[in-house]
């Protein structure tokens, strides 16, 4: 074999060696396996669930106040071994029950390394007793958006228990949701805040990971305890930002304070207890609470009005479906009788409406009034029909599509006009996975309602493209003369 011969077969290896790596991408292979299985829970997965499912029932005796409708928006949850702080943990099946979650944003402190600023793991997916938790993309988008704010650090991935131990409790209250894993340093809050809002949609859920004082004898620390618990509940940053070690996981919960704070966010104590109430001595105990974050004010109804429950947006979903299938002359028989259930007085009541279909994630049709000049009722079906037949971006929806059309319904508030003095103002006022945006100028307007930030995180791209969608310059927003209105939106999606 001559000389050339060798060299050729040498760069053929090593091209196909890299077409294998970029097919194949090592990283994307790449899960953590459970650390602390078998020490702060059990390794056996029948065990694990066994043990979940006592604390739970426990937890159901504890008698607890939480707001109907409300949206769930974060949780604080303690990260001890599960003898110690499972029983407090296990409180979050309350709020958890019946909840849907796409994204989980776990923020939990530093204990085993030391670093300055935030780490989020590169890994494909967490492992637990109970299986694997994918990370989300945004994971990858946080990294690559805030190189100086967050990166890998594998031996935090290695060693750092505050995350993992969280995962066996959502993975047994909640299903098919991705992870985005933040172990937090020394570092500004709200520079993390700001980073980490930008990454909150309409179906994420904030876990904030800490225990509470840490071996103070018994009644020092419920004494402590409640004090730290009390300017948690007034969102008291000042007295949460003092360096008196109330919590390890402070820095989280900051971030979460400063977050709570923006979105109007209300937090409400699930539980409290500490390791001298369940497994250990009461000369040195730790403290653990699980508190409840609620987006009370997300959608503000007029008063003498209440917000709207799953079951009966899940009848507004069947009747945008029946209405489609009827103009299709399509045969649906799980909605065929609506009737009965549509005489609920919240039906009639007057609402802003949109109706968004889409395909395989891809936007088939979207068609609303912002003005609340109709019934709710009213609204759906002669949205569901515009969206279907009579967007201009789309064709008519065929019988053959029906079938793989996904529904989401879309109650307004009412539009306010936001006040502001020039382009910066307006971007500081603007409000990502919270507001929808309505523009006028002249002629020319256009909105893009709440959901659309999931797309367009950023604020300057979220109003360039919506200058667009108008009709006006990318950089109308910047220029005087253009009104701005924002809502909000309670938002229905079919199930699968």
């Amino acid at each position: 074999m001559t000389l050339f011969s060798h060299k050729f077969i040498k760069l053929f290896i090593f091209l196909v060696g890299i077409l294998f790596l970029c097919i194949n991408p090592v990283s994307a292979q790449n899960s953590r396996k459970p650390v602390y299985d078998g020490i702060f829970y059990p390794k056996d997965p029948k065990e694990l669930t066994a043990r979940i499912i006592d604390y739970t029932k426990l937890a159901e005796q504890t008698q607890v106040s939480l707001p109907q409708g409300a949206a769930l928006k974060a949780l604080i949850l303690p990260h001890a071994g599960y003898i110690y702080s499972g029983f407090t943990a296990a409180h979050s099946s309350k709020v958890l029950k019946n909840r849907k979650f796409k994204k989980i944003i776990i923020m939990g402190p530093d204990h085993r390394v030391g670093f300055t600023n935030c780490a989020v793991s590169d890994v494909s997916a967490y492992e637990t007793p109970h299986g694997k938790v994918f990370l989300h993309p945004d994971s990858l988008y946080l990294r690559q958006k805030n190189k100086e704010l967050f990166r890998t650090v594998k031996k935090s991935d290695d060693l750092e228990h505050c995350l993992e131990v969280q995962i066996p409790f959502l993975q047994h209250y909640l299903s098919d949701f991705e992870i985005i894993p933040i172990v937090m340093g020394p570092g500004d809050p709200r520079k993390y805040c700001d980073a980490i809002d930008n990454v909150i949609d309409t179906q994420t859920l904030i876990v904030v990971s800490s225990d509470l004082s840490h071996y103070l004898p018994y009644a020092q620390a419920v004494k402590t305890d409640h004090e730290t618990i009390r300017h948690i509940l007034e969102l008291n940053i000042k007295k949460l930002s003092e360096k008196n070690h109330r919590a390890c996981g402070i820095i989280p919960i900051q971030v979460l304070t400063y977050l709570a704070v923006r979105h109007k966010w209300k937090p409400m104590l699930l539980h409290y207890s500490n390791s001298g109430d369940t497994a250990g001595p009461r000369n040195s105990v730790v403290g653990y609470a699980a508190i409840a974050y609620y987006e009370t004010a997300s959608i503000n109804f007029r008063k003498g009005s209440i917000q709207m429950d799953k079951g009966k947006g899940d009848i507004l979903l069947k009747l945008a479906r029946k209405t489609i299938a009827d103009k299709l002359d399509v045969k649906t028989p799980d909605t065929d009788d609506l009737g009965g259930t549509l005489s609920d007085d919240i039906f009639n009541a007057r609402r802003g409406t949109f109706v968004t279909l889409t395909i395989n994630d891809q936007l088939r049709g979207c068609i609303g009034n912002l003005a609340a000049d109709k019934s709710i009722i009213d609204g759906v079906k002669d949205n569901a029909i515009n969206a279907a037949f009579h967007d201009p971006r789309f064709p008519a929806l065929s019988k053959n599509e029906l079938k793989n059309v996904d529904i989401e319904i879309s109650l307004l508030t009412e539009p306010k006009v936001l006040e502001y003095q020039d382009g910066d103002d307006l971007l500081n006022k603007l409000r990502p996975n919270v507001d929808g945006v309505i523009i006028r100028k002249g002629v020319y307007s256009a909105t893009f309602l709440p959901q659309v930030w999931e797309q367009l995180r950023d604020k300057k791209s979220f109003l360039e493209h919506l200058c667009q969608k108008a009709g006006l310059p990318s950089d109308a927003w910047r220029r005087p003369g253009l009104e701005v209105m924002v809502y909000q939106v309670q938002y229905f999606e079919e199930d699968h």
